[in-house]
């Protein structure tokens, strides 16, 4: 697709994973068994064909920049477009918003010849045709095109969510901000296409005047003054704000339906590469309904459960519905069910560590 900028917009983001956001942001949190959430958002540019793309990080990036590296395996390894990490000038608690960020890097905007922006978030679990969007959005003559989904999601018990009103021709002709939406209500997924133009207008009057949150000051408050159409997301997308709703959109990932639609189709999921040999199954091994990345080393059972690249199950050792993360190692005699271990876990011989509802998340590098 010509003229257009991949933007995803980190500025925004909340820890809401808790243990498993104390060490990244939430883009870079894994997830699926081999991918990051951000692989998502980035294959969507890919697929559509956008060359240039440009991530504004604000805080605990450092595991991102090592995802993302060149962007190779994006194929934004090139001289002309590319991949750019645009990190904050000022420390984190001196933020005031997105479009301070988007201030503190204008030039990029400036210098770039393309002239339509798609800006989305780092964390959407979603295949979106953007083909489809950006000439839906040139044709309508539209100055801002919001992306909005029927919430479907687990109850929300704080107020995360931005909900959007959209009349009978397109409008939307309203965003209300911070809400705790129920089922069928129509949430904003603070991905929006705009005119490049527009979009450096909005930047510089809003930090003029000391505005800086794009949403509630660039959009929300020129509802009425520019051309905003909606476009509805009707596929697949989990709503991810909490360990239960990450779990069980993990787990989602299980139904072989759905896994053959996103990684096994003609819309590929791009992700960093990592040369590491086949799972390798001991004679010992039990294995049933599970995801099991390459790297690993199976000696016990594994029951419903996605495990990372390069765990080590040892023989004796039970994990069921459970998510274990990459280089963890689950010694002989331990029983995991419902719990989430992070990367570079130990779990000791003959522990036993079962979660409820709400899964027991492991923190990083933690021995158990």
């Amino acid at each position: 697709m010509e003229n257009v900028i991949g933007l995803i917009n980190l500025v925004n983001e909340k820890q809401y994973l808790k243990e498993l956001t104390c060490h990244r942001c939430l883009s870079a949190v894994p997830f699926g068994g081999r991918y990051r959430l951000i692989d998502f958002t980035m294959s969507n540019f890919i697929n559509a064909d956008i060359k240039k793309v440009a991530v504004f990080t604000k805080e605990k990036y450092r595991s991102l920049m090592d995802h993302l590296g060149s962007g190779k395996e994006w194929d934004l390894d090139r001289r002309n477009g590319g991949l750019f990490i645009l990190p904050p000038n000022h420390p984190d608690e001196s933020i005031k918003g997105d479009l301070q960020q988007f201030q503190d890097h204008i030039e990029f905007f400036l210098r770039s010849s393309e002239d339509t922006v798609i800006i989305s978030p780092g964390h959407h679990v979603s295949k979106i045709d953007f083909n489809d969007i950006v000439q839906g959005h040139r044709k309508s003559g539209a100055d801002i095109t919001v992306l909005y989904k029927y919430f479907d999601g687990d109850p929300v018990e704080k107020p995360i969510y931005h909900q959007c009103s959209v009349n009978a021709i397109g409008d939307v002709t309203n965003i209300e901000l911070y809400t705790t939406p129920k089922q069928g209500d129509l949430v904003c997924l603070e991905t929006f296409v705009c005119n490049k133009e527009l979009l450096i207008d909005i930047i510089t009057k809003c930090c003029e005047n000391g505005e800086y949150d794009f949403i509630k000051d660039g959009v929300k408050a020129n509802l009425h003054h520019l051309n905003v159409k909606g476009y509805q997301i009707t596929g697949y997308m989990p709503f991810i704000h909490s360990i239960s709703s990450y779990y069980k959109s993990n787990m989602d990932f299980l139904n072989p339906d759905l896994s053959m639609e996103f990684f096994y189709d003609s819309w590929d999921v791009y992700t960093k590469l990592k040369h590491e040999p086949p799972v390798k199954y001991g004679v010992s091994s039990n294995v049933k309904n599970s995801l099991v990345s390459n790297g690993c080393h199976i000696e016990g059972t594994v029951v419903n459960s996605i495990i990372f690249r390069g765990v080590k199950i040892r023989k004796g050792a039970v994990v069921k519905n459970s998510i274990i993360l990459q280089k963890s190692v689950i010694e002989e005699g331990s029983f995991l069910e419902n719990v989430i271990t992070d990367k570079q876990v130990s779990i000791t011989p003959d522990q036993v560590v079962i979660g409820d509802l709400c899964p027991i998340v492991v923190k990083k590098a933690d021995v158990v």
